[in-house]
């Protein structure tokens, strides 16, 4: 057996989804025992079996990854209630285990998988929905990439219609059915006892309890998730639907002039009130960092 294989059984092996009971599974997928498995590549010692020994990394390796996706969730966990969220944690890991050098990314496909399975929710789908995107954008506007921001400055006289604009590729817009940037910010509060003024929520140190929360009111709100460049620290900042609009519409390409007008059409902003509220927000945007020179390598950013 040479090394590549040998590793490839090693990770099928410890990947294996645990028992009920957290230990290892006796029966391989294929339907073969585990300890003729194990003992085809694992030596056993004076004290523990071939299996036993599979065993424990097999069972660090759950352990690990279960603390992992609470400690990146902890709204969620506390929307749902810790065992259905340990329910729905094995049943997504089992079917999207990790591909990545990092665990960083472990939690990359579950709002898209939540949306897929949402007999893993319970009563309060669209709010726990609307908590993994959330956190997930959180994840991406922490350590996502960011370009150098076009200042205020380099904008003088105002912008063409025609100038197309970057944005930021940490930059994050969700149109969401429940206020849970509050909740979130409450849900890290009490974990950490953290003071956030305004819309600010200071860098985790993701631990979770599994606390159950009172469900919100459905409330749609449209968030901007966003890392400021002076202290790294994430930022969630409601926006206006038009003001949404227009900054989808630049992520998607469209020229200022293009996407203004796109906006303005589906907004609720009086037109004669809507060139002043473009100039705020463009300043605004242009103030926080959110535009950039783009390298090489640039895509628009996915929310």
């Amino acid at each position: 057996m040479n090394l590549q294989n040998l590793q490839r059984k090693m990770a099928r092996a410890v990947m294996l989804p645990l028992t009920a009971g957290e230990g290892m599974r006796p029966k391989a997928p294929g339907g073969r025992s585990m300890r003729a498995v194990a003992a085809e590549f694992i030596k056993p010692n004076d004290r523990l079996t071939s299996f036993q020994r599979l065993e424990i990394y097999n069972r660090q390796y759950w352990f690990r990854i279960l603390s992992a996706l609470a400690e990146d969730f902890p709204g969620l966990r506390a929307v749902l209630g810790e065992r259905r969220f340990d329910a729905l944690s094995k049943a997504y890991l089992t079917e999207c285990p990790s591909r990545s050098f990092t665990l960083r990314n472990l939690g990359s496909r579950l709002p898209a998988w939540v949306r897929a399975h949402p007999g893993y929710l319970g009563p309060r789908k669209r709010l726990a929905m609307d908590m993994a995107r959330l956190e997930w954008a959180h994840v991406e506007a922490f350590d996502g990439k960011a370009e150098p921001a076009l200042r205020p400055e380099a904008l003088k006289g105002g912008p063409s219609a025609g100038l197309r604009l970057h944005l930021q590729p940490h930059l994050q817009l969700l149109d969401l059915a429940y206020p849970v940037d509050d909740l979130a910010i409450a849900v890290n509060q009490n974990e950490e006892g953290l003071h956030i003024v305004s819309n600010a929520v200071a860098e985790r140190r993701r631990r979770a309890r599994g606390k159950k929360v009172i469900p919100l009111r459905r409330q749609p709100i449209f968030l901007a998730v966003h890392r400021s460049p002076e202290d790294n620290t994430v930022y969630y900042r409601r926006l206006e639907r038009p003001e949404f609009l227009l900054l989808l519409a630049l992520r998607d390409g469209k020229s200022l002039g293009a996407a203004a007008a796109a906006a303005l059409r589906q907004g609720s902003i009086p037109r004669q009130r809507y060139a002043s509220a473009v100039h705020e927000w463009f300043y605004n945007w242009a103030a926080l960092g959110w535009f950039c020179i783009p390298g090489k390598n640039h895509s628009p950013s996915q929310s």
